[in-house]
């Protein structure tokens, strides 16, 4: 939006050419989600507060959860109001990748927050069925991976780069579609696992926004794609303003998350971050780097995997509790020290999926 206004401004007085840069309107982004999220937070949970809108807590959970009952939830709000403004503030309105993020994590977020929203009506944590949160998730994504396979225009919108191989591209034809609907699905589960904790699954998920939008700016610049040896997907590079709307958003949000928290994310913003994870690793070509970069998402989602697995054909299980979290909490882990390792972690997963940047 202001993007549009400088362009108009910039006939009159050719300083406010300075706001066609995608780095200035990045940082301008994180500041705006920032701000943003500082400012309402407060008022969000005073008003969570006084209408009692508690988070629900497993009654098989670990019991230095208990205390945690009647903590403000849907704290994912805060989330996707900040990173909606400051996207529509800093980005190209025109960017047709930029609509895409936006409107999945929106979609995303509905889902989220219908589930959150049964949970406080009806005082558990059960919330919307796995049958209707699932399919409501798979038509998001399926409308978002035929519109992205029906409007590819180069081979290389739908190609699988491998890591590390710089003339390695597997063309997937209509399979295309099928990993986008995994990519999303899968990455927005994973993340929705991982809130268990205060801070868990933010701070990742900030971390690993920042790499995909740096990511975004390489395949969206000419020469820095030709020169790191990426196919050049032009527009990609309006994906950054996003990104950073997340990690400001994230950042903001954080603040009011931190152990201990004043206010849970809730389904409503688990799942549309992950939802915007993956879908941008999806546009900027970048599916198998996700997976390095969010391996604590994996890990927990694994955990979850495998103990299920390990008690149906077994009926003992491999870890205390899943998701992987809890195993490390009944171990005598204290909650900090989970969150800040499992941050430590993806940190170092991080500088190694951005490795894969010149390591080709």
């Amino acid at each position: 939006m202001l993007v549009e206004l400088a362009e108009w401004l910039s006939q009159y007085y050719s300083g406010f050419a300075v706001f066609q840069y995608l780095t200035l309107r990045a940082i301008l982004g994180t500041l705006t989600a920032l701000l943003i999220s500082l400012w309402w937070g407060p008022w969000l949970i005073r008003h969570m507060v006084v209408r009692q809108i508690g988070q629900p807590i497993r009654d098989d959970g670990p019991e230095s959860h208990f205390s945690k009952a009647g903590t403000p939830t849907m704290g994912g709000m805060l989330i996707l109001v900040a990173v909606t403004v400051s996207t529509l503030l800093w980005a190209r309105l025109d960017n047709s990748y930029m609509w895409t993020v936006l409107l999945v994590t929106l979609a995303y977020g509905g889902i989220g927050f219908m589930d959150d929203y049964l949970k406080l009506k009806y005082g558990n944590s059960k919330g919307l069925s796995a049958k209707a949160k699932y399919g409501a998730q798979s038509l998001a994504a399926i409308c978002v991976a035929a519109y992205l396979y029906s409007t590819a225009t180069l081979p290389a919108q739908t190609e699988l780069l491998i890591p590390l191989l710089k003339d390695v591209a597997i063309p997937m034809g209509w399979f295309f579609p099928v990993l986008t609907y995994f990519v999303i699905v899968g990455t927005s589960n994973a993340v929705n696992l991982t809130d268990g904790l205060d801070g868990l699954a933010i701070m990742p998920s900030v971390m690993v926004a920042a790499a995909l939008g740096i990511f975004a700016y390489v395949v969206g610049h000419a020469g820095f794609a030709n020169y790191l040896g990426f196919p050049f997907l032009p527009g990609t590079g309006e994906l950054v303003v996003f990104g950073a709307a997340i990690v400001g958003a994230g950042l903001g949000f954080l603040w009011f998350n931190t152990y201990p928290a004043m206010i849970f994310m809730g389904d409503i913003g688990a799942l549309s971050l992950g939802a915007a994870l993956g879908t941008m690793a999806v546009i900027v070509r970048q599916e198998i780097v996700l997976v390095i970069m969010g391996g604590i998402f994996v890990l927990e989602t694994v955990s979850v995997m495998l103990q299920v697995a390990s008690f149906k054909l077994t009926g003992k299980r491999i870890f205390r509790m899943a998701p992987i979290h809890h195993h490390f909490e009944l171990k005598g882990w204290p909650e900090p020290r989970v969150i800040v390792r499992f941050w430590i972690i993806t940190l170092m997963l991080v500088l190694v999926g951005l490795a894969t940047l010149k390591i080709r």
